[in-house]
């Protein structure tokens, strides 16, 4: 009759223990997938940066999942998973990754962007070409010949250069250039019905 206390006694023991280390592994589980997702999600993306060689821009992106795999260590370990400059020079010792380790934020072609749009407005309509467009709908851009163009059609070795020529043109303004440029079939001015009326 004692051992029969004894057992039932211990049960409730025993499966609290077993939740207590299930609660400590799902807690460490939660922290080492924080810590890759941080990684991951801080070096994914196309970055501008100076090769050293060259000092002329190059676009390069980094191992993201490479550099979220050795995070939990510490400091990632960095490396290119593409440049510009290769095949040609797919043998360097990528000294450019320095650039990216001190400002992995100021060198990514987003929010490059994000800073160049800040502020401006529409070369076609006047309004604001503002954050929460980026979201629905991202804006372009127009050249020195007046056609837009999404910016994700510029190289990012090329990205200064072309936003130092370039204005800014809204999501509907972008569309509707691009329509008309594309399909005038399918378009009609009415605005020409108006005056005439």
């Amino acid at each position: 009759m004692a051992n029969a206390l004894l057992l039932g006694r211990r049960e409730p023991f025993v499966s609290v223990q077993a939740a207590l280390v299930v609660a400590i592994a799902a807690v460490f589980l939660a922290i080492v997938v924080a810590r890759l997702a941080r990684a991951w999600l801080r070096y994914r993306g196309e970055r501008v940066i100076a090769c050293p060689e060259t000092r002329q821009p190059a676009g390069v992106e980094v191992d993201a999942r490479h550099a979220a795999a050795t995070a939990l260590g510490g400091a990632p370990e960095l490396r290119l998973s593409n440049c510009s400059r290769w095949p040609e020079r797919a043998g360097c010792g990528q000294p450019c990754l320095s650039q990216i380790a001190a400002a992995p934020e100021d060198c990514l072609v987003r929010n490059i962007l994000a800073k160049w749009y800040e502020g401006k407005t529409c070369a076609s309509c006047g309004q604001a070409v503002g954050e929460g467009e980026w979201l629905a709908a991202q804006p372009a851009l127009i050249g020195a010949d007046g056609v837009s163009f999404e910016w994700s059609r510029v190289s990012a070795d090329k990205l200064h250069e072309t936003l130092a020529a370039a204005r800014p043109v809204c999501f509907a303004c972008h569309t509707a250039g691009t329509l008309v440029r594309e399909h005038p079939d399918l378009v009609s001015d009415r605005s020409c019905r108006s005056r005439a009326n």
